[in-house]
């Protein structure tokens, strides 16, 4: 098969990586891609975004199957666009994936179908707004209702905070649209987790769950980044907890959306809070939706899958995950430490030579996913802000732990910045 992976990031790096190990795939594409990218796949300079210069690429290439990596790209319809024109593809609709482009579509998602989340208000207006947080004690959290790349979530610790928020959103407008409406929740205390799944419209099939880390700074200080690193599997998901997710969860939004005409086929992403009572975990919430793989949550979780990717994908984008074998999953613990600009997140540097790859990479069971990259020659250099996703495996989360930042002490360019706690909420757990 002849495979098209739509982004560029490190997400795009793990999926083109699992996908070129198949043996039923003779040729991949990817644009726009990147330097490490380009070292496994043909990358080509179309965005991620440009429907129609991709349609004329698939035609062009005859592509057999695409797989959309990021959300931009189904917020613009792509799928639509691809179904329409006969090109199978690996992605919702643009009308499924507002469970992630709009929080209020959420929100008012899983209130109708008794799906567990935080209590919340919409507003569309300022001065709304404030009035209803100065009746709410803190903590509590604000949120714009669209896309915000990871940063447009709240939590609010004082009424000043909590106005601030309001006025960035509504007035300042610095998410521009996606501010038109904001929510205002409950806080939820508990441990955070990522919980995917694939689905062809009707079934779900969970991936390993994972944990993710938001804030750029060790300890969960400082501001929220795309993710600065993620392990799986977690140790306080246990096969009861899973099939609660499941079923009170995954499978009822499935439902939910299929009940309401939108048939979700793709990647269904559960952004969870795990509700704690006493040493145990109680309950799970959810916090957001996302509509496609997470990043970095896939570098770790592909790296550790020890089947092939794409029977099941191609299975769920035929609406048919019948077809697809068992998932196979190697044993151990898979850690991603993400290594970023300088300036990140806010004016990340760029052109920076990245050092000791080769060194990284020499590692016995680490992987280098390559995010914020370009190639010149044997050269790499920085392009982003989240540039590298250092990945390793190990038989216990200490082993992974080690491992993943013995790779990244490898590595060096100016300014590079990573957090040194990845993964070490695990180790009081296991």
């Amino acid at each position: 098969m002849r495979i098209l992976v739509v982004g560029g990031g490190g997400r795009e790096h793990a999926l083109v990586w699992k996908l070129s190990r198949s043996p039923k795939v003779s040729d991949i594409f990817c644009a726009p891609g990147n330097g490490g990218i380009s070292r496994i796949a043909a990358c080509v300079d179309t965005a991620a975004t440009d429907t129609a210069g991709l349609l004329a690429l698939a035609r062009k290439e005859r592509i057999d199957l695409v797989v959309v990596g990021p959300e931009a790209a189904l917020a613009a319809g792509i799928t639509d666009a691809f179904e329409a024109a006969g090109i199978p593809i690996f992605g919702p609709r643009e009308a499924a994936s507002r469970i992630e482009t709009s929080k209020v579509f959420a929100k008012t998602l899983m209130e109708k179908y008794a799906i567990p989340t935080a209590s919340f208000k919409v507003f569309t207006s300022y001065d709304a707004a404030l009035a209803r947080i100065k009746a709410l004690v803190p903590p509590y959290v604000v949120k714009a209702d669209g896309l915000c790349a990871g940063k447009g979530a709240y939590v609010i610790d004082s009424a000043e905070e909590g106005e601030k928020a309001l006025r960035e959103l509504f007035i300042d407008r610095v998410h521009g649209a996606a501010g038109d409406r904001v929510i205002v929740e409950d806080f939820l205390l508990g441990i955070e987790a990522s919980y995917l799944a694939l689905c062809d419209g009707t079934s779900v099939l969970p991936l390993p769950p994972s944990q993710d880390h938001k804030a750029l700074l060790d300890g969960d200080k400082g501001p929220n980044t795309g993710g600065m690193g993620a392990y799986t599997p977690v140790p306080f998901i246990d096969s009861g907890l899973a099939a609660e997710i499941d079923a009170s969860i995954m499978k009822r939004t499935v439902d939910g959306l299929k009940a309401e005409g939108i048939p979700y086929k793709g990647v269904l992403y559960g952004g969870l809070m795990l509700g704690r009572a006493g040493a145990s975990v109680a309950k799970p919430y959810v916090l957001e939706f996302n509509a496609r793989f997470g990043d970095p949550e896939t570098q770790p979780i592909l790296f550790r899958m020890e089947s092939d990717l794409l029977p099941v994908i191609a299975a769920c984008a035929e609406g048919d995950l019948q077809k697809a074998g068992p998932m196979a999953w190697k044993k151990g613990v898979a850690v991603c430490v993400v290594v970023a600009s300088g300036g990140y997140p806010e004016k990340p540097e760029k052109g920076k030579l990245i050092k000791g790859l080769a060194d990284a990479e020499g590692q016995e069971d680490v992987f280098v996913f390559h995010a914020g990259t370009t190639r010149k020659g044997d050269d790499y250099y920085t392009s982003g802000g989240r540039v590298l996703g250092v990945t390793a495996l190990g038989a216990t989360y200490a082993e992974a732990i080690e491992r993943a930042y013995g790779a990244v002490s490898c590595i060096s360019f100016e300014g590079m910045q990573y957090r040194k706690d990845i993964g070490k909420k695990a180790l009081g757990i296991a």
